[in-house]
């Protein structure tokens, strides 16, 4: 089971994470987690090209070692990177020491301080301990279930479309699992708020505006 809007006491629980951006403004924060993949991110960065749109991608740090190339396309058309472990490992099933380890590993190929667990999965320690080592920990507010293989893919684009409001961090993933849902709710979504005068940006390693301020973890 997962949820498709963070509630907003679950953001209040963990308010040093960043959850949304506070904003007046039409923007929206497209997130693509799991890659890069061949057969997948290309494809996404062809569709955001379309829109002039920007976002931030999530990499699973060995994603990076074998397809270099996909990894220098996302920067060079002027996406963020973040950080999502080197083997896309869950907090909830290693202990502190073992998990900073692993997205150690990872920083040796994705160069950033934006982070974001594997499943949304993370301890307390495992927190204070990235915020410890200057990581900005991103989770989100609207969750595509496109990873969800018995999700009607237009029920992906309704997830979206319902539930997303100015300052929304979105996830999609740019992984083969999701792929058939994802081909078909990123257009529209691309499209639908691009009729609508929005705008699509990319996060930023610099501190952001948001509803929660970064703080360790009492």
């Amino acid at each position: 089971m997962y949820l498709i809007r963070t509630p907003a006491f679950v953001q209040q629980l963990f308010p040093s994470f960043i959850w949304r951006s506070e904003t007046a403004d039409n923007q929206l924060y497209l997130t693509f987690d799991d890659g890069p993949v061949p057969q997948v991110t290309p494809w996404v960065l062809d569709q955001l090209q379309e829109y002039d749109a920007h976002a931030t991608f999530f990499c699973v740090g060995e994603n990076v070692q074998r397809y270099p190339d996909i990894y220098r396309r996302i920067q060079e058309e002027g996406h963020t990177v973040g950080n999502h472990t080197y083997n896309h490992i869950s907090g909830w099933s290693h202990d502190p020491q073992a998990y900073l380890e692993n997205v150690s590993t990872c920083s040796e190929y994705v160069d950033s301080k934006l982070f974001r667990p594997p499943y949304g999965r993370l301890g307390r320690k495992q927190a204070r301990s990235l915020m410890g080592h200057q990581y900005r920990i991103v989770m989100w507010d609207v969750l595509s279930g496109d990873f969800d293989r018995d999700l009607d893919p237009d029920q992906c684009y309704h997830n979206v479309i319902d539930n997303a409001s100015p300052g929304s961090i979105i996830v999609f993933h740019d992984s083969i699992k999701a792929e058939a849902n994802l081909r078909w709710a990123l257009p529209k979504v691309l499209k639908y708020y691009s009729d609508k005068g929005y705008q699509f940006q990319s996060l930023q390693a610099e501190p952001v505006q948001t509803t929660q301020r970064l703080r360790k973890i009492a």
